[in-house]
């Protein structure tokens, strides 16, 4: 891969991320606000496992599975956005209580992995996305593992830094606005969570397009 193709590559991702926050950075968001920034870390991590899954499923081409596959895979769309609004709503319906704190369950390390583990994978779209993506910089005259290494890093590290910039706006947003109780916070980030059920909902999947 020469470097004029890389730069090209970055310049690629730049036009990606530079769009509203999505769902994993909604859920980021609403997780730092929660649970602050370190532990938001365990969020950004499960997003990025689920991305580390979805790049070597389009890899070994896998993506033409999941496009013969697309009921299997709304279903598994649906589950994510159901569990996504069922969390938001448990949120806003959550009562306020003075001096409050985060259930420490829900602000667990494997539950906070769990739930962006789960809201990154039940976007299919995103294996097509990286199977359509990669082949566009790969120099076919040259070993591809190498390649898709550097391209996969670059994303994962590009996705990093901009998660945990939101996650550093919504520890400080939440720094903000608490009082002395966790009541307005917490429905926040139920409306967060709402929305990013809606955004995971929004998204289309036709194996026609993906072809």
């Amino acid at each position: 891969m020469s470097v004029e193709t890389y730069l090209l590559y970055l310049a690629a991702l730049g036009v990606f991320f530079a769009t509203p926050p999505d769902t994993s950075q909604l859920l980021v968001l609403a997780n730092s606000a929660r649970h602050g920034l370190r532990k938001s870390g365990w969020t950004i991590a499960g997003d990025l496992t689920a991305n580390v899954l979805q790049m070597t499923a389009a890899a070994f081409g896998i993506a033409g599975v999941i496009a013969a596959s697309a009921e299997a895979f709304q279903v598994v769309k649906w589950l994510g956005v159901a569990y996504l609004a069922w969390i938001g709503l448990r949120l806003l319906l959550s009562r306020s209580r003075g001096a409050a704190t985060p259930d420490p369950k829900a602000g667990s390390s494997i539950a906070l992995f769990r739930q962006a583990f789960i809201t990154s994978s039940a976007n299919p779209f995103a294996v097509m996305f990286f199977a359509a993506l990669f082949p566009q910089f790969i120099n076919p005259g040259a070993s591809t593992l190498p390649q898709l290494a550097v391209l996969g890093g670059t994303y994962l590290l590009v996705d990093g830094v901009i998660l945990l910039a939101w996650g550093w706006l919504g520890a400080r947003a939440a720094a903000w606005i608490r009082t002395r109780d966790f009541g307005l916070v917490n429905r926040i980030c139920g409306a967060l969570m709402l929305g990013a059920a809606t955004l995971l909902a929004a998204k289309d999947f036709d194996p026609q397009e993906s072809r």
